[in-house]
């Protein structure tokens, strides 16, 4: 576990080395974050796993302790601390359930909100009193933003939604949806994209199916349905035709926190399997002592600082309002693709059907 102190200057030492991007308030609020992790997440992740759902007070909670609204203001190093000590609870529903929440969510009404938006929810928002959705994904548009096909046309009454959106995150327990909708011609591009604020509730508007997954199973995730869904004048979010670049600028800061909550769990996993390699006996010896692997969890080690050093950076050059478009994109290259691999070699290290890797590649040697 990491070891931090304070020097005189006022900079954090993470086990001896001086870290530029992380203040005392920093590192009080990821201790703060791991004491929630241990006591009031990880006994009853199992649980929530089964259940499909983090319970709505386990949120407030949350939104109680002040973890909701370390954005509110912009706040890099705090977001960043929150997504990597969620990752580090090996229940990665929990976390992007909170983290879609915080930074992919609320964002757009924080953002984009007329003051009357903002004053009606973003209270309720930071207590955990209201969960948010942001719904852009549809069946056959992701993070293609401009092809989706959901409409809003406009009328006396206000907007009239119809379309389908699939794979969203908090989709069938959240109170306030972010709803992406084509306000121009489908084939207009960027400038026909418009977002709504959209209540649970509101007729018209329903959950077509909650989805199971193979994994994150404690993130409720849903198909979204909107059937002559009729919203106020006063839902559009922003301003009409710019949904599409506030959905881009929302990116940067989401795939920001999941390179933050990815190296988490890669962190969490080489935690587990070290202490595993330590005490697990082959051949007469801990495997700990087999040099190859050793030196394969040290290269996966110096892989995960790399990438949390690039997360870091990334976020501070972010809140200095530098265009971090390219090493956003790296981080969530980069450390998407890393976590997998990270996971891969500690399942192989603690157990494999017929003999690890590195066994089968002993045979082989002895027989060269």
């Amino acid at each position: 576990m990491d070891e931090t102190t304070v020097k005189p200057n006022g900079v954090l030492a993470v086990n001896g080395r001086r870290s530029p991007f992380f203040t005392e308030d920093h590192e009080m609020l990821r201790d703060q974050v791991r004491r929630f992790v241990e006591q009031e997440i990880k006994p009853y992740g199992e649980a929530w796993e089964e259940q499909g759902f983090v319970p709505r007070e386990v949120l407030r909670r949350m939104g109680s302790l002040g973890f909701f609204g370390i954005r509110y203001p912009e706040a890099y190093g705090g977001s960043v601390v929150l997504a990597e000590e969620l990752g580090r609870s090996t229940f990665s529903g929990v976390a992007i359930t909170a983290l879609v929440h915080t930074d992919m969510a609320s964002v757009h009404v924080f953002n984009a909100g007329t003051e009357a938006q903002k004053s009606r929810w973003m209270r309720k928002i930071i207590a955990g009193e209201v969960i948010c959705a942001v719904a852009v994904t549809e069946p056959d548009a992701g993070s293609d933003v401009k092809g989706i096909r959901t409409t809003a046309r406009k009328s006396e009454a206000g907007y009239v939604l119809n379309g389908a959106k699939m794979f969203i995150t908090n989709g069938v327990h959240a109170d306030l949806y972010c709803v992406a909708a084509k306000t121009g011609e489908i084939g207009c591009g960027s400038k026909a994209v418009t977002m709504f604020l959209v209540e649970k509730g509101t007729p018209g508007f329903r959950v077509g199916r909650a989805l199971d997954k193979h994994g994150w199973r404690s993130s409720d995730t849903a198909e979204l349905l909107f059937e002559n869904c009729l919203v106020p004048h006063d839902a559009v979010l922003g301003d009409e035709g710019r949904g599409f670049y506030a959905i881009m600028r929302n990116f940067q800061n989401e795939r920001t926190v999941i390179g933050a909550m990815a190296m988490g769990e890669a962190q969490a996993a080489l935690d587990l399997t070290v202490a595993y390699l330590k005490t697990r006996k082959a051949f007469g010896a801990p495997l700990w002592d087999k040099q190859a692997i050793r030196q394969r969890i040290a290269m996966r080690a110096a892989e995960v600082e790399a990438g949390r050093q690039l997360v870091y950076s990334a976020a501070w050059r972010d809140a200095q309002g530098h265009d971090v478009t390219r090493e956003v994109s790296m981080v969530k290259a980069y450390c998407g693709e890393l976590v997998n691999s990270v996971m891969y070699d500690c399942v192989q290290f603690h157990a494999i059907g017929g003999g690890a890797t590195e066994v089968m590649l002993e045979e082989v040697a002895k027989r060269l």
